[in-house]
C-alpha cells in the first residue's frame, strides 16, 4: 500500500474548528493549533478531503495541504514548545 505524506494547515470559522480538527485526527496526527501531518493512502486522503469540504464553507475558510510522495525527502524542525501528539521524527 502506497502512502503519502500530507501536512494538512487549516484556517476556518471558530464555528466549525472543533468539527475540522476532529475529523482530520482521524487520518493525520495533530501538531500544532491549525496543524496536523501524518501518513496516509491516497484513496483515505481523497476521502478526508471530501469529508473536510462537507464541514467547511469554500467562501469563509481556508485549508492547505502540503503533499510530499514521501516523508524522507524534507526536514521538520521546531523550535520551542513542542505541541501535538508524538511521532517518530528525530529532531
Amino acid at each position: 500500500m502506497v502512502k503519502t505524506y500530507v501536512i494538512m494547515a487549516y484556517d476556518v470559522n471558530e464555528k466549525r474548528v472543533a468539527k475540522v480538527l476532529k475529523k482530520a485526527r482521524q487520518y493525520l496526527n495533530w501538531v500544532q493549533n491549525s496543524l496536523l501531518e501524518g501518513e496516509i493512502t491516497k484513496a483515505k486522503y481523497e476521502i478526508l478531503k471530501q469529508q473536510i469540504r462537507k464541514i467547511t464553507k469554500k467562501d469563509e475558510d481556508s485549508i492547505t495541504w502540503y503533499i510530499f510522495e514521501s516523508r524522507k525527502i524534507f526536514i521538520k524542525e521546531t523550535y520551542g514548545v513542542e505541541k501535538g501528539e508524538p511521532d517518530d521524527f528525530i529532531i
